[in-house]
């Protein structure tokens, strides 16, 4: 059976359904070599890795793929949907602007897909700029410093942890201990202009439950969600979170101050890992080849302040901790190395019921001794100190192993820990700002300083 010639109709549509340039024609490139279900060889045509390429497949209909290499005058292509009915000489047409995204205000309010289609019933969005999808690189040397805190609406964080606006941070945990209800905290209750979350990787449920949640009333009116569950291809979870890197940037351009979302950093390391080994790339520390270490930093740095003028983007990155290991998994040493700060989530304090359950003892902000008065940072340090002398000796007196006098820091702390706990536990739906955190976090520090005589 022979494929249909594809009508120009259809192609227009496929066009306008990826959000590229108006006018964009594909052209017949050339033909399938090989396939095997996932990755497509074609004879060689001229085009660039990251360029898309629609194959013709045995209805007829077109099939995209990308293009993610050359081997032997052969050009490699990854498909977006894998397992596609495609035959051998089957025609390959190379898709004009592939490598950009539109983007505009027309995606505030809005659910789309890894394409730009739309996922929440109304029609797809019509924008009118296009941006690169693998970004513009900046001047290291003239992008803004990051000297703004930034209110995320988190007691916890904006007490102890400050963070600043253009950084970028990690939230590190394993699973089940809420690192979706904290971010979803955030994107509701943070100072952005813009807030972008991208959902890589996720349940189809965890993606319907959080679009209920947050796309509604003011949240949703400054806010675009670009969701690529579980069951999508691997290409279509890192074009996904491509698409995000670019709508934010654009954001950035226009200086809005923009939050990013996403949800999981791991996940789309999972897709380039599943995309490496697919090409022939060998495995390095549990199974992720040299392109998931490539692919982070290059990813990440895209993120941050913009040049004079323009605005900045807060990354907030999460990170699965396989068997809550949060110190040697590869992909949490590479996002560690590459962020400003990460937030550590405690399977222990989930157990205890303090939500969210940030670590703080272990968690860092890089930027807040650059960001806060030294008031509010001496507060902080003390308040680390308390948590970490309670938490590491709980045990040991719950045992009746410790007598009361032998630490002065550890007595504070049992005597301080109701009220330590008020401070850092806080309901879902409740949002603190940064002067009222601060202000809490300054008078529980400053009494116990003067009742204990100013020890430390």
């Amino acid at each position: 059976m022979q494929p249909q010639p594809v009508s120009e109709g259809f192609l227009d549509g496929l066009i306008a359904q990826l959000g590229m340039m108006p006018g964009s024609r594909p052209r017949i490139s050339g033909r399938v070599l090989r396939y095997d279900g996932l990755t497509v060889e074609t004879t060689g045509f001229p085009a660039s890795p990251g360029a898309l390429v629609s194959i013709v497949t045995l209805d007829g209909t077109p099939t995209l793929a990308e293009v993610v290499g050359f081997r032997d005058n052969r050009n490699l292509l990854f498909l977006t949907e894998p397992q596609a009915v495609i035959e051998a000489g089957a025609e390959a047409w190379l898709v004009a602007g592939g490598q950009d995204v539109g983007v505009g205000p027309e995606l505030l309010g809005r659910v789309i897909d890894a394409r730009g289609a739309a996922l929440d019933g109304r029609p797809d969005p019509c924008t009118t700029e296009t941006w690169p999808l693998h970004g513009r690189q900046l001047n290291p040397l003239m992008r803004a410093a990051v000297d703004h805190p930034l209110d995320v609406g988190v007691r916890s964080i904006n007490a102890a942890l400050t963070l600043g606006e253009g950084q970028r941070i990690g939230v590190v945990a394993g699973s089940g201990v809420g690192k979706s209800v904290l971010i979803e905290m955030m994107a509701r209750k943070a100072a952005a202009d813009v807030v972008v979350i991208a959902l890589i990787g996720e349940r189809a449920r965890e993606v319907g439950h959080f679009a209920r949640r947050l796309m509604q009333g003011e949240a949703a009116a400054r806010s675009c969600l670009l969701a690529v569950p579980a069951d999508r291809s691997p290409l279509l979870r890192l074009r996904g979170v491509r698409r995000a890197m670019a709508i934010a940037e654009w954001f950035r351009a226009q200086g809005q101050r923009v939050l990013l979302i996403v949800d999981s950093l791991t996940r789309v390391a999972h897709a380039q890992r599943e995309i490496g080994l697919a090409l022939g790339e060998q495995p390095t520390a549990k199974g992720y080849p040299p392109s998931v270490v490539a692919m982070i930093p290059s990813l990440l740095e895209r993120a941050g302040p913009g040049l004079a003028g323009q605005g900045t983007i807060t990354a907030i990155c999460t990170v699965l901790a396989d068997g809550d290991d949060t110190t040697n998994d590869p992909v949490v040493d590479t996002a560690r190395g590459i962020l400003d700060g990460h937030l550590v989530l405690s399977r222990r304090q989930a157990q205890m019921g303090l939500y969210p359950a940030v670590d703080i003892p272990q968690s860092v902000s890089r930027v807040m001794t650059d960001i806060v008065d030294p008031q509010h940072l001496s507060a902080a340090l003390r308040l680390r100190r308390l948590i970490a002398s309670y938490l590491d000796n709980r045990d040991l007196v719950m045992m009746g192993g410790y007598a009361p006098g032998q630490d002065p820091v550890l007595d504070e702390a049992l005597r301080l820990w109701p009220q330590i706990c008020g401070l850092i536990t806080q309901g879902q739906d409740e949002g603190t700002s940064l002067a009222d955190s601060r202000e809490a976090l300054v008078a529980l520090m400053t009494r116990d300083a003067l009742q204990s005589g100013g020890a430390a």
